[in-house]
């Protein structure tokens, strides 16, 4: 799971990300170059994974990771370059966390987030909009030569442009949003988006918002506290968490809010001696899960070994659950659910 992280100039979104990866004490990827993106692996904390772990004392424990990238500086106003530079960064990323300033630095104008929200989503439909034109125009040039388009993709591309041009992200419409035929587009505004507002020290509240965005998820943080305490010592970070009235780290509820945009859920595997958490999206047949742990898992999948999490914590071992009648076998189109245990009987 990769997350972008961008905003305006002065959003904070370089605090966002130095809280948000430095939670965890992990580090940045230095290998990054000084003009590309920043990124850094965090890892997923899950109490279910510690639960697998104390049970089955393998000698491996894997966590899901979410890759943050925090893209060169987006210029707060370039339609020229809607093609290339940080829009190219992020447009890999599953989502986008786009953070907005509701803190006002020294001598500097007062926050206005929704504005700021707004500006920066209108550059984004706007960078898709010439992306859809300018493919077009190709298609409708190699019409002229003779060559017959393939599929659906001119209407669908036309169907996009005439949502983009009235303003609207095509995350508005999720089925022209997740259609297939559109996805080697990468386009901005149909990314799932998590705004994070990035309050002062003081201030827990969310600010008010005329109209808030259809479709998105929103959070509000104090990045730069939050940013300073993933510094601290554990004794010191535990006495600030307490004075300043924070139950989670801005990280967790990063996470937790980032599943819920991407619609995303967790398998646990025990193979090999190893403990692991999978992530995918929620509804994945056990098929396409059983790919995710390896293709030949797929490739001869047979049947799929299920049990709960929570049947498994009520049981307290396999073999009482499995004595029990909790433990499934389960087909190729069976929906994987979260928390599901799983051994994919296979043969190839």
């Amino acid at each position: 799971m990769k997350l972008g992280v961008l905003g305006l100039p002065q959003s904070g979104k370089s605090t966002v990300f130095a809280a948000l990866t430095g939670a965890r004490g992990e580090k940045e990827d230095r290998a990054s170059s000084r003009t590309g993106p920043r990124i850094a692996m965090v890892t997923v904390l899950d109490e279910r994974v510690d639960f697998l772990n104390q049970l089955y004392k393998p000698k491996k424990t894997t966590h899901t990771k979410i890759e943050y990238l925090l893209p060169s500086d987006i210029p707060s106003s370039a339609p020229s370059g809607s093609e290339g530079g940080a829009w190219n960064q992020i447009r890999i990323c599953d989502a986008l966390l786009h953070v907005v300033r509701n803190f006002q630095t020294p001598g500097g104008p007062l926050p206005i987030p929704e504005q700021d929200f707004r500006q920066l989503e209108e550059e984004m439909i706007l960078s898709d909009l010439v992306v859809a034109e300018k493919r077009i125009e190709k298609i409708e040039l190699d019409l002229k030569r003779g060559k017959k388009p393939q599929g659906e993709e001119a209407s669908l591309l036309k169907s996009c442009c005439e949502l983009l041009e009235k303003g609207e992200p095509l995350r508005n419409v999720p089925e022209l949003a997740l259609e297939p035929a559109l996805k080697g587009f990468t386009f901005l505004s149909a990314k799932p988006v998590l705004v994070i507002v990035n309050n002062e020290d003081e201030d827990e509240a969310f600010p008010d918002w005329a109209q808030k965005p259809y479709n998105v998820e929103m959070l509000a943080v104090r990045a730069r506290l939050e940013m300073d305490i993933a510094s601290m010592s554990p004794e010191e970070a535990e006495e600030f968490l307490d004075a300043y009235n924070i139950q989670e780290s801005a990280l967790d509820r990063v996470i937790k809010k980032s599943y819920q945009v991407l619609n995303r859920i967790s398998f646990f595997t025990v193979l090999s001696d190893e403990v692991r958490a999978w992530s995918i999206t929620a509804g994945t047949p056990a098929i396409e899960a059983a790919g995710t742990v390896h293709t030949d898992m797929q490739k001869g999948f047979i049947r799929a070994e299920t049990l709960s999490f929570e049947d498994l914590k009520t049981h307290g071992s396999f073999q009482d659950a499995k004595k029990a009648g909790v433990v499934r076998l389960e087909g190729k189109e069976y929906e994987v659910r979260d928390g599901d245990i799983i051994n994919f009987r296979f043969n190839v």
